[in-house]
């Protein structure tokens, strides 16, 4: 469940029109786009949206996701994926903010025991992170979860 530069995160124009990504990197913050997308494999990336964004992202609707998120800013990655604003990580912050914004929930929420524990890179990870002691009851929201939301159409990829 590793965060990537191919996960989640939101992209808006900045205040020069040029692209801007707000993720969970290290912390919480901007990224120019083609910065964003460098840190990916082989420059290829994919913008999901929701569909019938000119209906709901309305300039209130955007103000609300702009002040969700600005109550996120500057906080630290969260590499244990705790369901918590202490720390945060890419799709939870994503799914957060349409949460908090504006009540919209890409994706669905899962409990640690719910994901693919098995493949051997995540339980190579799991264990590095928790040792035998894996939060299975905690609650999380996975990148392909949101990907996969029937909330989101795709604009455009590369």
């Amino acid at each position: 469940m590793p965060c990537s530069a191919r996960s989640t995160s939101i992209a808006s124009a900045g205040d020069n029109g040029s692209p801007y990504v707000y993720g969970a990197i290290k912390t919480v913050q901007y990224t120019p786009f083609r910065k964003w997308v460098e840190r990916g494999e082989g420059g290829r990336y994919v913008v999901r949206r929701l569909h019938e964004a000119d209906r709901i992202l309305t300039s209130q609707a955007v103000a609300k996701l702009r002040q969700a998120g600005a109550k996120l800013q500057g906080k630290p990655y969260d590499s244990y994926f705790e369901w918590s604003d202490k720390r945060i990580y890419c799709s939870e912050l994503v799914w957060k903010i349409y949460d908090r914004g504006i009540g919209i929930r890409v994706g669905r929420l899962q409990k640690v025991r719910d994901l693919d524990l098995f493949h051997p890179i995540v339980k190579t990870k799991m264990k590095e992170r928790y040792g035998n002691k894996v939060p299975m009851e905690e609650t999380v929201i996975s990148p392909g979860e949101m990907f996969s939301s029937d909330l989101l159409v795709t604009v455009t990829q590369k």
